[in-house]
């Protein structure tokens, strides 16, 4: 059931970047995990949206509704209290004042957009392939959600590929590198004619440089060792002399 019937829940951006790819772990607004919501059906709903209601005992949460979070902290609503200070009820009221009349947050994703402009998807694997997103491979596991690989894990304005912000372009990936680029790339770049040129030169210069401090190090220890085969012919000279005198004897 789970290989024909599976559904891919995103938090979507209005650019149309999946910010988040919900897993089986990630949190609802009611603070129970997606893999506690209705996440297997025999058949997909046809109306839309596609309601994935929370199944723990007593929670009145109708449909997964994903929310941010500041760090491991949550967010703050317009009225200045957090998420988990307001009701899981639809329409998310405050259970802290009465001035508020929905949780409403201006926090702003990664994206750039804030969070009231994002909403949660739940879509097919057929409505997902229209958009051009990815799907990944059919699996019988339960809650996957929008997980697809190890990007999936990424935030959205970090995952190349087309639930986030796309690949680079092909002209951005073979521009040379500049003194403005990361050092990594610096370090590892292919040389330029031009590099070939001063590297050849560099690299005589380093190797003479070795070289040199080779001989240093050597000479070093070589005088090391000639001062203790010194101070050995000394001790042993001196103790030679020491025994080879008379020993002074008192008579009586």
């Amino acid at each position: 059931m789970r290989l024909q019937n599976r559904l891919y829940v995103s938090w979507r951006s209005p650019t149309n970047i999946d910010c988040k790819l919900v897993g089986p772990e990630t949190p609802c607004f009611c603070l129970h995990r997606y893999k506690q919501h209705k996440t297997d059906f025999e058949e997909i709903p046809k109306e839309r949206p596609i309601y994935l209601p929370c199944r723990v005992s007593n929670c009145q949460c109708k449909s997964y509704h994903y929310v941010p979070k500041n760090g491991s902290q949550p967010i703050r609503c317009r009225c200045k209290h957090f998420s988990d200070e307001h009701s899981e009820v639809p329409g998310y009221p405050c259970k802290k004042c009465s001035k508020c009349s929905g949780f409403h947050s201006s926090f702003t994703c990664g994206c750039g957009q804030p969070t009231y402009a994002h909403e949660t998807i739940v879509e097919t694997k057929e409505e997902r392939l229209a958009l051009g997103k990815p799907v990944g491979q059919d699996v019988p596991y339960a809650a996957m959600g929008g997980l697809t690989g190890f990007s999936s894990l990424a935030e959205g304005y970090m995952r190349l590929d087309n639930s986030g912000i796309g690949a680079l372009p092909a002209d951005l990936l073979e521009s040379p590198v500049t003194n403005m680029d990361h050092p990594f790339l610096k370090a590892y770049s292919p040389p330029g004619p031009s590099q070939l040129t001063a590297g050849s030169s560099n690299m005589t210069r380093q190797v003479a440089q070795l070289k040199s401090s080779e001989e240093d190090d050597m000479a070093y220890f070589e005088r090391q060792y000639q001062e203790r085969l010194k101070n050995e012919r000394i001790a042993k000279a001196m103790k030679k002399t020491q025994d080879s005198a008379p020993s002074k004897s008192k008579h009586p």
